[in-house]
């Protein structure tokens, strides 16, 4: 039985089919060749070829502008104490204070509430304090010893604060209630307000010399950092080598850093300062070298240094771990140092009357005489008049004492070739 097979008929929508995917081929050929300029994808692809962010961090590096070194700067300070230095810290304070700057004062956990209460009551109690709102006390102290991490540790943490908090300023010089002022802050800000704001006045130098050994090598774990009481730090036996990755320099722990650097170290964005500081965390005097090495291996900020601590010191020979105490017969090697600061200073009090009475104009218990703090006019408050007055400055021989130090250090054909060497 034969069977017959029929063709089989082609459906009547296979032909539209074909059509239509050949119409749809020829347009997405069309627009690739002919409309690409108007393409939102291709501009997309052209931008990213073009515009490429930057692979490493170190590209994205961002460094605050600075002011003009025309205008008046504003320093902001710190200023810190321990047990029994709230006398000593309140004359500091009113030493150095000026209505444009910023203060931080600090008490640590060592020293008794009634201090730290005292400092407080003393600041809110201060109507030129109240008026102004410049003056903060870190009411949440910390466990400062000189010989661990923790000064560095709480200079940070005061910086944070005046960042935060203090507005615009320029530099940032830590201090203690052992210094004292050998000219007024119109000296000091008239002076400043010629000198590039970017500078950073750090004393430092790589020849680390006997410290490799005796501070770099050993390991130290300084109780500061966990302990609510002071005690001396403690030494690990095992030795560790020099790091490799950057280099180690010393210097005096006194500095007046620019406002850049000083966010630098905080934000820490291509995290070198971080490193750092865990390295000094179990180094031996790290107030001597954190800021220093940090400083010397950023290139941002490496060509910045100037060599000086701006303080006159009056050290031991061979020196010692701390400076002797300052007395009447260090007064004119003071002056003619041309330093803007001094330390050490203790119970001497006829020293610091002396130079309260011949250098900075100060009456007891009162502040440097100043433009802003005319109080001729009683009908005036003291935020008019400290409006009015701030910023017309009235320098005095301290300016001219300071234009000498100053001016010699960055006039020095050498300068330079002097940074972080």
């Amino acid at each position: 039985m034969e069977t017959t097979i029929k063709p089989l008929k082609k459906k009547a929508w296979f032909l539209p089919l074909i059509l239509s995917l050949l119409t749809s081929s020829i347009l997405i050929i069309f627009s690739l060749f002919f409309t690409s300029s108007s393409n939102p994808f291709h501009q997309s692809t052209l931008k990213s070829k073009t515009h490429q962010n930057p692979v490493f961090v170190e590209s994205k590096l961002y460094i605050s502008p600075t002011k003009p070194a025309s205008s008046v700067p504003k320093l902001a300070y710190l200023i810190s104490g321990s047990s029994g230095d709230v006398e000593s810290l309140k004359r500091t304070l009113k030493a150095l204070y000026h209505p444009l700057n910023q203060y931080v004062v600090h008490l640590d956990l060592e020293s008794p509430a009634e201090e730290r209460l005292a400092l407080v009551d003393f600041v809110n109690n201060e109507a030129v304090f109240q008026e102004v709102g410049n003056v903060r006390v870190v009411t949440r102290s910390n466990l400062v010893t000189y010989r661990g991490p923790t000064m560095v540790t709480n200079t940070l943490h005061a910086a944070a604060i005046l960042l935060k908090e203090g507005g615009d300023w320029d530099w940032f010089i830590n201090l203690s209630a052992s210094d004292y002022p050998l000219v007024t802050q119109d000296d000091l800000l008239h002076t400043f307000s010629t000198v590039p704001r970017d500078l950073n006045f750090i004393e430092h130098t790589s020849d680390i010399g006997w410290k490799e050994y005796q501070r770099a090598k050993p390991v130290i774990i300084d109780p500061g950092l966990y302990s609510l009481k002071k005690s001396d730090v403690f030494w690990v036996s095992q030795k560790r080598s020099v790091p490799t990755a950057y280099k180690l320099f010393t210097g005096s722990a006194w500095m007046m850093l620019s406002r850049p650097f000083i966010e630098y170290c905080l934000w820490g964005w291509d995290n070198l300062p971080r490193i750092v500081l865990m390295y000094y965390a179990n180094f031996l005097s790290s107030p001597e070298g954190y800021f220093h090495t940090v400083i010397c291996n950023a290139e941002e900020f490496k060509n910045t240094t100037v060599n000086h601590d701006l303080h006159f010191i009056s050290w031991d020979n061979p020196p010692k771990q701390h400076p002797h105490f300052l007395s009447i017969d260090d007064y004119e090697r003071m002056v003619e140092s041309h330093a803007p600061f001094a330390r050490k200073f203790g119970e001497d009090k006829e020293l610091l009357d002396k130079i309260d009475l011949q250098l900075l104009g100060r009456e007891p218990d009162g502040f440097v005489t100043s433009n802003w703090f005319d109080r001729s006019d009683t009908n005036k408050t003291i935020a008019e008049s400290i409006v009015k007055n701030a910023t017309q400055l009235k320098p005095g021989p301290g300016a001219e004492r300071i234009k000498t130090l100053i001016g010699g250090m960055l006039s020095d054909k050498d300068f330079h070739a002097k940074h972080c060497i």
